[in-house]
């Protein structure tokens, strides 16, 4: 009988962090890595915000949980309200709301590039966050707000990767970020900073994290470090919501319900067993 050798089977591929970073993608968003690739134009829709792009880089960016530009401008006194609403016609009239504040002499131009970067970051690290539906892009023109820094996508998610890594090592329940919050009494109160004891003289049990930075005219990400700073020290905690209700279990293989007093199992991730199958049969060769 004689033996046949065949070929040691190809080495599967591996994704590494390096591999990920000589493409300039963390893993935030594949599209938005396409899209930078493209050097498209236009509106990319995600479930908790929106970027506008302009030749593949990020110009600007909203998100319901972050307080815009306006109100980071406004709620200081940096800029009147009305000035504002007159920036926001011109553009309306096709006119950028930047050239406007700039050339009518309302702001320097550095000023307010510094504060549409501040509004950008804030607003991308909403809409980047881990979604449940997949992103839309509409192409079409930039935003009319008016020339600005852009962005590139490598550098945004990058900055993405290292708030997320911040807030995590701060305190790794993302609850806080979202439920309303409530005040806690522990048994030895830590001393606060100025800025911890603003936010914590707006937690009353209904205010989530967004709400306090949107009252106070700060950036959403700022405050959620603050939050989380109150959270570890016992100051502030999330009100407690509803138990998530457990997952149906799965049917029978006759098509009835399980045994009576047996344990609920999730059904097997597919992708798994795929993957199982393949390492049993690249073990067998």
């Amino acid at each position: 009988m004689t033996a046949v050798r065949t070929a040691e089977p190809p080495r599967l591929p591996v994704r590494t962090k390096t591999a990920a970073g000589e493409r300039g993608w963390g893993g935030v968003s594949p599209m938005l890595t396409r899209l930078a690739a493209e050097r498209a134009t236009g509106v990319l829709v995600r479930e908790r915000g929106t970027l506008h792009l302009a030749e593949g880089q990020v110009v600007h960016a909203e998100s319901p949980s972050a307080p815009g530009l306006g109100t980071l401008l406004t709620a200081h006194g940096t800029l009147a309200p009305e000035t504002w609403q007159r920036a926001l016609t011109a553009a309306d009239d096709g006119h950028g709301v930047t050239g406007h504040l700039v050339e009518g002499g309302h702001l320097p131009s550095g000023a307010l590039e510094l504060c549409q970067l501040t509004a950008l970051y804030d607003a991308a690290y909403f809409a980047l966050a881990p979604s449940s539906t997949p992103g839309r892009f509409r192409y079409g023109s930039a935003h009319p707000l008016g020339p600005v820094h852009p962005v590139p996508v490598a550098a945004l998610e990058h900055e993405t990767l290292r708030r997320r890594d911040l807030l995590h090592r701060i305190w790794p329940d993302p609850r806080t970020d979202e439920a309303p919050l409530i005040r806690a009494d522990p048994v030895a109160a830590p001393a606060l900073t100025r800025r911890q004891r603003t936010v914590l003289n707006r937690v009353n049990g209904k205010r989530t994290a967004p709400d306090i930075a949107r009252e106070l005219g700060r950036p959403a990400f700022h405050t959620l470090v603050d939050v989380r700073r109150l959270v570890a020290a016992g100051v502030v905690s999330p009100l407690p919501g509803p138990a998530r209700p457990k997952p149906a279990p799965p049917p029978s293989a006759g098509g009835g319900s399980p045994p009576a007093g047996g344990p609920e199992q999730l059904p097997p991730d597919p992708h798994t067993v795929l993957l199982k199958r393949l390492r049993d049969a690249l073990e067998a060769l």
